[in-house]
């Protein structure tokens, strides 16, 4: 299957150049990580609401069961092994939708064994691959970096047959990698770590809070410029910053100290990583109630919000991903389809019996046409 074609000679009727945005190293807003390996080391790798949430969706993906159809049983059960086979230790599917969830671009190499068959399905690191592109933008190649070694992926095997495939969910500024979560969950990861810190730090320091240094020499006298320099640049080395939260002072003579902090309450800690949690479930897709967050009164129960979860979230990435797959094997198996099985989501398994019902209850349709209508 050809996928690039050949672009050796230009013509008045080309297509114009592609753009690429991402990894254009632009400034981010606030002071959270830029880089998509510190992002992950600052929420999934650091942060408990960002790894359930990410473990529920990939985990989720994974264990979504199968079906295939539209090739005979011996390809059926070829590709499902392959399908099913662990890469690197590693689940494919449930690696795969980590990857796409979490930076929007999937990439399997197809190995094949001495037969030319598929003999595996093995998935890359998507922040160790780029797309080496052609003269006008148009992707020629996959490079594979680990350290200083670089290897060159084509697409295509010599038999013009998928060698490399790329999986990526929707950017609308770029043409060659896709769109995570990552980016969009990195204010809130920051803001609740960010807050955890603080709140550590102040039960370190005995939970005192803050207040104000008052000059009150009792001659009405102020201090010198030199001498309030001094004192603001101690206070900044020594007490500011989340690391002395509450840390209580020592004064001098003509200093005194007058607490004017505001309370827990006032400066509601506990609301902002609340929002900053529940930011950090919207960006990865999970209802704010699977998460244990108080205040989310958008689902009945956990019936419905499990129920949102797989449809919104899981099904969608894991019908994103048995399509390309199926795609990208229809080299050696045409026609093959690859989704996933409904019927077998406990999720969904009360819609499930209501459509049973309906259909069973409809006398007007033959027993042929109700199995039709249940997929049977």
């Amino acid at each position: 299957m050809k996928w690039f074609g050949t672009k050796a000679v230009a013509s008045a009727d080309a297509r114009p150049v592609l753009a690429r945005a991402w990894g254009s190293g632009a400034v981010a807003l606030g002071e959270w990580p830029a880089s998509y390996e510190a992002q992950l080391r600052a929420g999934v790798m650091g942060n408990a609401v960002a790894q359930r949430a990410m473990r529920l969706v990939s985990e989720g993906a994974g264990a979504c069961a199968i079906k295939m159809r539209d090739v005979d049983d011996a390809a059926v059960a070829t590709v499902a092994a392959l399908v099913g086979r662990a890469s690197a230790g590693q689940g494919l599917v449930e690696t795969l939708a980590c990857h796409l969830l979490l930076h929007g671009n999937a990439y399997v190499q197809v190995i094949a064994g001495a037969d030319g068959m598929p003999a595996e399905l093995f998935a890359l690191r998507p922040e160790r691959v780029s797309v080496e592109a052609d003269a006008r933008g148009w992707p020629a190649a996959y490079l594979y970096r680990v350290g200083e070694s670089v290897t060159r992926l084509s697409p295509q095997d010599g038999a013009g047959r998928t060698g490399v495939l790329h999986i990526k969910a929707l950017h609308p500024l770029d043409d060659h990698y896709g769109l995570g979560c990552t980016g969009a969950a990195a204010g809130a990861v920051a803001i609740h770590n960010a807050a955890s810190v603080w709140n550590k730090a102040l039960l370190d320091n005995a939970a005192r809070p803050s207040g104000a240094m008052v000059y009150d020499p009792g001659d009405g006298s102020v201090l010198s410029p030199e001498q309030f320099e001094r004192v603001k640049r101690e206070m900044e080395v020594a007490f500011a910053g989340a690391a002395n939260a509450g840390r209580p002072m020592l004064l001098e003579g003509g200093l005194s100290w007058r607490a004017m902090s505001l309370t827990p309450a006032e400066m509601d800690f506990v609301g902002l990583k609340s929002a900053a949690a529940r930011e950090i479930a919207l960006a990865f897709g999970v209802p704010p109630m699977l998460m244990g967050l108080p205040g989310d009164n958008a689902y009945a129960n956990y019936r419905e919000a499990n129920k949102a979860l797989w449809r919104q979230t899981i099904l969608p990435l894991v019908a994103k991903i048995c399509g390309a797959l199926a795609q990208g094997l229809d080299d050696w198996w045409p026609g093959l389809v690859i989704a996933p099985d409904l019927d077998a989501v406990p999720a969904l398994s009360d819609e499930r019996a209501a459509l049973w019902e309906r259909v069973a209850a409809a006398d007007f349709l033959s027993a042929d046409e109700k199995k039709a209508l249940l997929g049977l």
